[in-house]
């Protein structure tokens, strides 16, 4: 009977094995992206729905006051240097930096004649940009009560700074290492753009401008939006309108 048991299990994993070894990489990265999409939108809509109960109201305002001096909340714990380096890590995240980063790479697609990829780019950095504006004025959450430590005007929720920084350096990240290949390349570029999207929404909830929640849906959200124009991109690839890999 346990004999059996294992066979079937046995039988069961190399037909999985099987399955996988007939798919194309398209069909497999399509199938990956599609689960993490689904994950990204459903975390995204899990922490709206408890953000608006009010359900981690009190820990979000826990961990931004815990940031901050007892004494003088103005002040955030740390030595000064830490301060300047926090504004200089969430300006990669403003959208200056964001539309100069864009633009640059944009001209890069349009020297090397990627024009296919040039307008992938632009589509997804004006959508992200949208699709933040529009979730920010759907949920018009109030900013932390404490002081401010650089200027803002927007709603809260979702952090803008995080959602857009994903949804810009993730997408141009991987276009980018998609077309030129190679694997050490690819894992680099994955790490550096992936770091810089942690970095500036950690610095956000630092300078007291977004709670954790807030933060964390701009992840989901960015990250989720950026999967989406990273299977387009790889379907306009299969089917020769956008430019793939240099080693291809």
């Amino acid at each position: 009977m346990e004999k059996s048991k294992k066979n079937k299990i046995s039988g069961g994993f190399h037909e999985v094995q099987d399955w996988l070894r007939k798919r194309q990489p398209f069909e497999l990265v399509a199938l990956v992206s599609l689960v993490l999409i689904v994950i990204g939108i459903w975390g995204f809509i899990a922490i709206a729905d408890e953000v608006m109960e009010g359900e981690y109201q009190h820990i979000d305002e826990q961990v931004v006051n815990a940031l901050r001096d007892p004494e003088d909340p103005s002040k955030p714990i740390g030595p000064p240097w830490v301060l300047s380096m926090v504004r200089d890590i969430t300006a990669l995240g403003g959208y200056t930096l964001l539309i100069l980063f864009t633009l640059s790479v944009l001209g890069f697609l349009a020297l090397q004649g990627r024009y296919g990829a040039f307008w992938l780019v632009l589509f997804s950095t004006l959508s992200g940009f949208g699709l933040n504006s529009l979730l920010k004025n759907l949920f018009e959450r109030e900013r932390p009560d404490i002081p401010h430590l650089t200027l803002v005007s927007s709603a809260s929720f979702p952090s803008g700074h995080a959602m857009t920084s994903a949804i810009i350096y993730l997408t141009l990240g991987a276009l980018l290492a998609r077309m030129e290949g190679g694997r050490k390349l690819k894992i680099y570029i994955f790490t550096v753009v992936i770091t810089i999207t942690l970095l500036v929404g950690l610095s956000r909830i630092y300078l007291g401008v977004h709670y954790p929640t807030d933060v964390l849906a701009g992840w989901t959200a960015g990250g989720a939006w950026a999967l989406i124009c990273l299977l387009a991109a790889g379907y306009l690839q299969h089917i020769g309108l956008v430019e793939k890999s240099n080693e291809e």
